[in-house]
């Protein structure tokens, strides 16, 4: 099996520990702290890792999460199947994985997290990170991201759950696109899906409100997790095989 390079001095050791309420079998998950003021100029060739030029150009908190990412999707894939590949970035932004290989990538402040599987397993992998919204920002961006159902749920939300339920719905979204994104190879909005029920235990069922493609229609359901921690909210869609 192929070892891996040194860490980078802006991220932590990385973690396999499993951060979402139900494991998925069959897939390796890998997470690390990272931060911005730690990123030094080597970072990145003694890394092994290449960063595109649009990351070279980017300012350091772009570059560190970027490498944070890869160094987690780095770790999964060698975990995975013993290859120890790095995925570039494609046309259309996306982490290009090998052949047979589903995968997803995130970060957001100060932490980043890979999760891999064959495609014999599972088709389709999202996971999304994001900062959990305060309660006014929350308010001004329901109507961007929230569906007229969705907004009627969210007027029956408890005063504390409501900001919680805006980051959700946005997050779950974002997971759900990163899923079927590349399983349908078209694009599609937040006005496209809908968060049908969640619960505070992680469990969350979505619905498409597009049709896809033939298997994926309006109408079809999927099940998603989430999990909140150190101020941050971390979902995840899987599409099995």
């Amino acid at each position: 099996m192929n070892r891996l390079p040194a860490l980078p001095a802006c991220c932590s050791p990385l973690d396999e520990h499993w951060l979402l309420p139900d494991a998925l079998p069959d897939t390796v998950l890998v997470s690390t702290r990272f931060n911005p003021l730690l990123l030094v100029a080597d970072d990145f060739p003694n890394s092994a890792i290449e960063p595109p030029a649009s990351i070279q150009r980017s300012v350091a908190k772009r570059q560190a999460e970027f490498l944070a990412g890869r160094v987690c999707a780095r770790a999964a894939l060698l975990r995975l199947d013993g290859q120890a590949c790095v995925p570039p970035i494609g046309e259309d932004r996306a982490p290009v994985w090998p052949a047979h290989v589903s995968g997803s990538i995130t970060h957001s402040t100060g932490r980043a997290a890979a999760i891999v599987a064959q495609k014999q397993h599972w088709q389709g992998l999202g996971m999304d990170l994001e900062n959990l919204l305060d309660p006014e920002r929350a308010e001004r961006l329901a109507g961007e991201i929230l569906t007229p159902p969705e907004l009627l749920r969210l007027a029956t939300a408890s005063r504390d759950d409501r900001a919680l339920l805006v980051t959700l719905t946005f997050s779950m979204k974002e997971s759900l696109f990163k899923a079927l994104y590349p399983i349908v190879r078209q694009r599609f909005y937040f006005e496209h899906a809908e968060v049908l029920e969640w619960a505070h235990d992680g469990h969350v069922r979505l619905r498409l409100l597009i049709d896809l493609s033939p298997e994926w229609r309006h109408g079809s359901e999927l099940h998603g997790q989430f999990a909140v921690k150190n101020g941050q909210l971390l979902s995840l869609v899987g599409i099995k095989a």
